[in-house]
């Protein structure tokens, strides 16, 4: 492996001088965070295009330069797919699930569900968004952190550590106001990055043409899978339902980009934020995608994990920087801050949400901190960015590649998650005991189906080594065509594809909920009728509808009722 020359320390340390600015001016200026409306929400003066990009960022992040590189590597372009879910799911979240957090206005997203449900029920969605985002933290700080070790000297531990404590530094000091404009910057050194791999690629192999043509030629390009077997592991099926899912789970109802959306000023200004960041979500999904496709058609006949030049696929996009960028000065420096930076967007954004909802949900209903909240909430960020980097060394245990765990994770505690808001939002006659059976029984049965062992290993694409230097140290026989086919005898749940984790959950919280609250109302001789119920609960269509039903009833007074009808 070629270490970095002085202008890749430059980049990179450049990077880091500016990420900690930031965190350092928003530190010490304005209201020097003084305030929980500052320190959480930017005064709820933040632009609309500010927003898009954080958006974004807190969800692709080094998984996705990672990640989406080797997949389309090693399985090939389906996953592209995904993207048709995007655009489907953002007016979705837009005009159905934000009005809603919107008219709360509270700081944690889980008080809906106190107003709604109950605190119970509160508190148990709280743990299990805690328990989400801290998974999903340990493995994006693992993913740099692979990159940093594959392509420089620095150790893997010293990478994690480097990661871990920038980024806890200036979420911690500056708040969200330094977590929205960083992750901007940190937005276009992942742009940069996966353009520089794409560039260079082309100058090495060609034009666009002879990518896509050798691409197809090792049946790399594949979009059209409709093969309905729930075992499939990508399909047009499982990256548009699947995709969805996963999709409003996250920027419908997850803390941390209902969060992100709340710092907007109002509810059109927020509306634009979602719409602006899918473009830009879609744009770096299908570059990072063709930046796969480029690293295919330059190892085809050496791949390099047979050939043992690396130890997983995850370090592909690193090794190619390398065999491809090491001569020309600081490029492999801006591809580095480009991972690095993916990581510290989405790293910071989870340590203060995190640090929200507990002080929202675990601590505020306890103790009385309200002078002292906004200490407290940076000796959250403090903690939490620690327990980020303990659970970073623990991320190889989660499953094969960055991009396959992190989307079972967002699957596993996602779809229930999306299930309870649903439930509360869309269905009037639901209660706790119905919510709380719902998600508990939901929860339990993903993280049995998405973790449980043994399961079968995703099977590649055909690789060679023909073409290796070296073959003395190469099995060719078991590395030149594809992995020998897993056997049947799995568990079938084990068997199922890890895209409808999201679908499996959301389903069944919400038809559980369902039932167990038809159960618990026809047991209780004193159910809660929809009339007691408060519209700005509700998704708009349902709210319409209720607010319509008061004034019909006259159970508002004429002045409350122009309001109502207005």
């Amino acid at each position: 492996m070629v270490g970095f020359g002085i202008w890749d320390y430059v980049v990179f340390g450049g990077m880091l001088l500016i990420s900690s600015g930031i965190g350092l001016y928003y530190g010490f200026t304005g209201g020097k965070q003084k305030t929980i409306g500052e320190y959480l929400f930017g005064d709820r003066t933040m632009g609309s295009l500010t927003v898009a990009f954080s958006l974004m960022a807190s969800f692709m992040s080094a998984i996705t330069l990672l990640g989406v590189t080797q997949e389309n590597y090693y399985f090939g372009t389906q996953f592209v797919v995904i993207n048709i879910a995007y655009i489907i799911g953002t007016p979705i979240c837009a005009y159905l699930y934000l009005p809603v957090f919107f008219q709360l206005q509270a700081a944690s997203a889980y008080e809906y569900l106190e107003k709604r449900f109950g605190k119970t029920t509160r508190v148990v969605a709280s743990l299990a968004f805690s328990l989400q985002m801290i998974l999903y933290m340990g493995i994006v700080l693992y993913a740099p952190a692979l990159a940093l070790s594959a392509v420089t000297g620095l150790t893997f531990r010293g990478s994690i550590l480097a990661v871990g404590l920038v980024c806890t530094f200036y979420s911690t000091l500056g708040g969200i106001k330094a977590v929205l404009v960083t992750d901007v910057f940190q937005s276009l050194l992942m742009f940069a990055a996966i353009y520089a791999v794409i560039i260079c690629g082309l100058i090495k192999i060609g034009g666009v043409g002879d990518i896509l043509r050798i691409a197809n030629e090792h049946g790399r390009i594949e979009f059209f899978n409709f093969d309905p077997d729930p075992t499939v592991r990508h399909s047009v099926w499982t990256q548009i339902i699947g995709g969805l899912f996963i999709y409003c789970s996250l920027y419908g109802v997850n803390h941390a980009q209902v969060q992100r959306l709340l710092t907007v000023g109002n509810l059109q200004r927020s509306q634009r934020s979602l719409w602006i960041q899918w473009p830009i979500l879609t744009l770096l999904s299908l570059s990072t995608s063709f930046a796969g496709l480029v690293m295919f058609a330059f190892y085809k006949d050496c791949d390099p994990v047979s050939a043992k030049r690396i130890a997983k696929g995850d370090q592909l996009l690193p090794l190619f920087v390398v065999d491809t960028m090491s001569h020309l000065p600081g490029l492999s420096g801006l591809f580095v801050s480009g991972i690095f930076s993916g990581s510290l967007s989405t790293v910071s954004s989870a340590i203060n949400s995190l640090a929200a909802v507990t002080l929202e949900d675990y601590i505020k209903p306890i103790f009385e901190v309200e002078n002292s909240s906004t200490i407290i909430l940076k000796s959250l960020a403090i903690f939490y960015g620690i327990a980020c980097i303990g659970l970073a060394f623990m991320a190889e245990l989660l499953g094969p590649g960055v991009l396959q765990a992190s989307l079972t994770i967002f699957g596993v505690v996602g779809g229930p998650l999306l299930g309870l808001f649903t439930l509360g939002m869309a269905f009037r006659r639901a209660n706790q005991i119905g919510a709380i059976s719902g998600l508990i029984s939901s929860l339990g049965f993903l993280i049995w189906m998405g973790f449980g062992q043994p399961r079968p290993r995703p099977q590649t694409l055909s690789t060679s080594v023909q073409e290796c230097d070296n073959l003395s140290f190469i099995n060719i026989s078991a590395n030149t065509t594809a992995l020998h086919q897993e056997p049947e005898d799995y568990f079938f749940l084990y068997r199922i594809s890890y895209a409808w984790n999201a679908v499996i959950g959301f389903l069944l919280c919400l038809i559980i909920g369902l039932v167990v609250s038809e159960i618990a109302q026809k047991l209780n001789s004193n159910p809660s009728t929809p009339k007691t119920l408060d519209p700005n609960l509700f998704m708009p269509f349902i709210r319409r509808r209720m607010l319509q039903e008061l004034i019909h009833r006259k159970d508002y007074d004429q002045t409350e009722t122009l309001e109502l009808k207005s």
